[in-house]
């Protein structure tokens, strides 16, 4: 039994979820967002979605959950939206952008340009005493932590000292140097 598969998602103001074939379409004030599926039912009714699967094969299983969180994170992020920050630790490492490309060097011989696509909302904010932080923001729960993984994965923390790029908030596993 799928406990997350079974919680009905609740529809809130402003959004508007149509199931067409195999095909959910979620709309809402920050964009549109659709999703193909396959070996669930999806019903929508008293604002309400309801995932429910037609067998009890085990794929069947796997995919009651997945889809049931897949719609559940539409929802949410045409209704509120998505972001994550980057914080770039390290000495001479900052960040700009003009409109969607970014701009980071991050102690290369060279900065690094990326074009970040259009859903993506992106913001650099670079203050004096302390690091530099990039807040990627949008609709698509998946593309914004695409961007981020890649932009993470030019530089990634390292254990020793903790330089590199790194989520907000995240913990990072330090080792002691060697010793004497």
């Amino acid at each position: 039994m799928s406990r997350i598969g079974n919680n009905p998602i609740a529809i809130p103001e402003g959004a508007t979820v149509e199931v067409q074939d195999n095909l959910i379409i979620v709309k809402g004030k920050l964009g549109e967002l659709n999703q193909p599926y396959t070996d669930v039912e999806i019903a929508v009714e008293d604002g309400q979605v309801t995932v429910s699967r037609t067998s009890d094969s085990k794929d069947h299983k796997a995919k009651h959950g997945l889809y049931r969180s897949l719609i559940s994170n539409m929802v949410e992020g045409v209704t509120n939206g998505w972001s994550k920050e980057l914080e770039l630790v390290g000495v001479g490492y900052r960040a700009s952008n003009q409109g969607q490309k970014l701009d980071i060097a991050l102690g290369f011989s060279h900065n690094i340009v990326l074009e970040i696509a259009p859903e993506v909302k992106i913001e650099t904010k670079s203050e004096k005493g302390r690091n530099p932080t990039i807040k990627l923001t949008s609709h698509d729960k998946q593309l914004v932590g695409q961007v981020a993984a890649k932009i993470r994965s030019f530089r990634k923390p390292e254990p020793y000292k903790g330089k590199g790029v790194k989520f907000v908030g995240e913990q990072l596993r330090r080792k002691a140097g060697k010793s004497a």
